[in-house]
């Protein structure tokens, strides 16, 4: 008998979501992603009807997550649901990610067992962020993400330390209990020492990993067998879309300009992640054609539109869009500007942990 197939597990929060939806399980299918764990949470334009459906056509597991929800946010508390469900407690690996994070694999055909296979002691591995930026689009368009936004951040940036978060894929093998936004947590303290944590270029990682870090050293490559590619902007239009949707961590912080420069880097292209197109186009053409799912998704991208222009005669909806239009694409820190905002950095966190004097 053959070795028993991985049980690969991701987990998704989405609010507002129903036009990118398909694209982004069809990939993660193609990828290799078995299961599919997905939390709605109290969607105007039809998110969780489609759900609904994928769900009754066994391509996810849909849970409700519209409250009430705990002090740690919306996102918290569908990770901790996930950690009582039968699904989670069966996976092998587990990834929990967002609908503008696609997994993009350099290691072998592109999938997930090959990734593993290229780690094969690995209980960890970092899927560090390369930020895709905004590429000048101004109008929301219904086209895949992976295909209309190729412009992104150089291989190697020296700052903000935030480009360089990552999310973690684990093995459920029981040394860490609860899963978490970018880690996983609540470790088996007497397990650790057998847990082996490797970044995106197969590098070993040090112990601080296994317990406390979210984002990876910054100022070198992380992507030579897998990055994340983070769509976090898209269209203006979405922006400010998705500035109206709210975060699903901080959720009582609007965002704003300050988010946006953070992550509009163009100075780069990187178009990797189509190899997966001959085997994810087919398969968002099958849910396509499901007049279910092609209905609901015609309506989530009317909503948007007009969404977008109930916005616009709001403010502070129409300034924020305004001002995206104004600012100019982000511009990289060089290393030796990067060291020395690290350097007033660490300066600031020791004078801050002083014990007050007197």
């Amino acid at each position: 008998m053959g070795d028993k197939p991985l049980k690969l597990l991701a987990v998704l929060c989405v609010r507002n979501e129903g036009a990118f939806l398909l694209e982004w399980l069809a990939h993660h299918r193609a990828v290799g992603f078995t299961d599919i764990l997905v939390f709605s949470n109290d969607c105007q334009d039809g998110t969780d009807a489609m759900l609904d459906r994928l769900d009754k056509l066994g391509w996810v597991k849909h849970v409700r997550n519209d409250g009430p929800h705990d002090r740690g946010g919306i996102q918290f508390t569908a990770l901790k649901r996930a950690d009582g469900m039968e699904l989670t407690r069966r996976a092998d690996w587990i990834l929990p990610l967002d609908v503008d994070e696609f997994v993009n694999i350099h290691a072998g055909d592109g999938t997930l067992p090959d990734l593993l296979a290229a780690l094969p002691e690995a209980t960890a591995i970092t899927l560090t962020w390369r930020l895709f930026g905004n590429d000048d689009k101004v109008e929301y368009d219904d086209i895949p993400v992976t295909e209309g936004f190729t412009r992104c951040a150089p291989e190697v940036l020296y700052w903000p330390w935030r480009a360089s978060m990552f999310k973690t894929l684990y093995r459920n093998d029981g040394i860490y209990r609860k899963l978490g936004v970018h880690r996983p947590r609540a470790p088996v303290r007497e397990r650790l020492a057998q847990a082996r944590w490797f970044d995106g270029e197969g590098r070993a990682l040090p112990e601080q990993f296994m317990t406390q870090r979210i984002f990876s050293n910054y100022g070198r490559s992380n992507y030579g067998l897998v990055q994340l590619n983070h769509y976090a902007l898209g269209s203006m239009q979405s922006f400010v879309l998705k500035a109206d949707r709210g975060r699903a961590v901080h959720s009582d912080h609007m965002l704003d300009v300050d988010y946006w420069v953070e992550r509009n880097f163009n100075q780069a292209e990187d178009r990797s992640i189509q190899r997966m197109r001959p085997l994810s186009a087919p398969l968002r053409q099958e849910l396509l054609a499901d007049p279910e799912l092609a209905r609901l998704h015609a309506e989530a991208v009317d909503w948007r539109h007009a969404r977008f222009a109930e916005l616009l005669e709001q403010e502070p909806f129409r300034a924020l869009f305004a001002r995206l239009l104004m600012t100019p694409p982000s511009r990289p820190v060089s290393a030796a500007t990067a060291r020395q905002l690290t350097r007033a950095a660490l300066r600031g966190r020791r004078r801050d942990a002083k014990p007050p004097s007197g």
